[in-house]
């Protein structure tokens, strides 16, 4: 039975396994929160022997695709839990939602490599990013910027190129879930809006248009809703392809600070 479609919540994954056969044409398509679950599960685990990039290990580049013992995503799925032997990657018990958000994130980095190689200039991207399209303005990275948008630090390691693309040139397509805006009005009638950070039955929390962070009890509000369309501003028509390029290319480098 193929795993359901869920966020992954497995603490524990060892280190990944030594493949490199080419990978299938066809693989399966992964929904952004799958790759960035499984970005958090390959940070804290596996990273210190595969390295940012999945190449640290002599043979193996999981941004090119390269693989021993794996060519199907049925493959890795059984590689994560059975292990190799002989090898440093022990048999694992995880949950299926754990096991395929790391596998989609594998896929991501090869799919973002792909896309990626000889695409545009990081160092242009930047330039284009903090000056023309003013993203710092909403945005943060590594420490510099705003944080009334989401913080894209690390976007790089958790998003593929072609999303990256189209959350610039259509945002409301690319928003997710839990970045959305939210609109409330109080009793006495102040409209707040910002960005939802965490809610449960009784409250909200969001980081507001003046990047305040704000906790509202429910009981104490008028209104509320959760806009289903993006803040950001769409840049179709305002960077040519080579900028759009640079772009994203700038954006793929974001891995966090060292």
């Amino acid at each position: 039975m193929k795993p359901n479609r869920r966020q992954a919540t497995s603490p524990a994954i060892p280190v990944l396994f030594c493949l490199f056969l080419p990978l299938a044409a066809a693989q399966q398509r992964y929904l952004p929160t799958d790759v960035e679950n499984g970005s958090r599960l390959y940070r804290n685990n596996c990273f210190a022997c595969h390295g940012p990039d999945g190449n640290s290990i002599p043979g193996v580049d999981f941004r090119r695709g390269q693989f021993k013992r794996a060519s199907t995503d049925e493959d890795l799925f059984r590689v994560i839990v059975s292990g190799v032997p002989g090898t440093a990657m022990p048999p694992t018990a995880v949950n299926d939602s754990a096991r395929l958000a790391l596998v989609a994130y594998i896929r991501s980095m090869h799919d973002s490599a792909a896309s990626a190689i000889g695409s545009g200039d990081a160092t242009r991207g930047r330039d284009l990013f903090e000056k023309e399209g003013a993203c710092l303005g909403c945005h943060r990275v590594n420490g510099k910027g705003s944080r009334v948008a989401p913080d894209l630090s690390e976007v790089g390691a958790i998003r593929t190129a072609e999303y990256l693309e189209r959350s610039i040139l259509a945002p409301n397509e690319s928003v997710l879930p839990e970045h959305r805006t939210v609109r409330a009005v109080t009793r006495q009638g102040t409209v707040i809006t910002g960005r939802r950070l965490n809610e449960d039955t009784h409250s909200i929390q969001l980081i507001d248009s003046e990047e305040r962070l704000r906790s509202l009890d429910k009981s104490d509000l008028k209104e509320y809703a959760i806009l289903t369309t993006s803040s950001m501003p769409s840049y179709e028509g305002k960077f040519s392809s080579s900028e759009l390029a640079d772009v994203v290319t700038y954006l793929l480098s974001l891995k966090g600070m060292k």
